[in-house]
């Protein structure tokens, strides 16, 4: 026949039917106390690791056998690979796997073709002097239209 104890809510000791008291805060808690010395204990606020009768006093101090060996098992987070905005997930992946001698390959590619782009800039400069020519040109062109209007306001003004 199995009979149904609850546990004392100070000492943890095991308190059988017929015995203890039930005490209900205000907050609707439910505490079990096996006697009054237990009840007067824990109404002081007093931790029931400091009393040495008490099963947390005898737990904190090694005094009884804990089980140890049966730790919960974690379940460890497995990383996932997320794309980023602007690159794939495949992308990163091919990133990834290269080594440093394609890296360092690709990057000197890139530099020589910066280095072309920028000697094909300065080569059409170099060709193209007639823009600076007719920049020339327009000025002297303005020059002129100044000239003349200078001189419209001069014969309106003799007139």
């Amino acid at each position: 026949m199995v009979i149904k104890t609850d546990l004392c809510s100070f000492s943890e000791w095991r308190i059988y039917p017929g015995h203890g008291r039930r005490f209900v805060a205000k907050d609707g808690r439910l505490f079990y106390y096996l006697n009054q010395k237990s009840r007067a204990f824990s109404a002081r606020k007093i931790k029931s690791q400091e009393i040495q009768w008490t099963v947390a006093w005898r737990r904190l101090n090694k005094k009884i056998k804990t089980d140890e060996g049966a730790k919960k098992r974690r379940i460890r987070n497995l990383k996932v690979q997320r794309a980023i905005v602007g690159i794939s997930l495949e992308e990163i992946r091919r990133r990834r796997k290269e080594d440093d001698k394609t890296r360092k390959a690709q990057a000197e590619q890139a530099a020589r073709e910066i280095k072309d782009r920028k000697q094909k800039q300065i080569e059409a400069q170099k060709k193209k002097p007639a823009t600076a020519q007719k920049v020339a040109q327009k000025a002297e062109v303005k020059a002129q239209q100044k000239a003349q209007k200078g001189a419209a306001k001069t014969n309106k003004a003799k007139k």
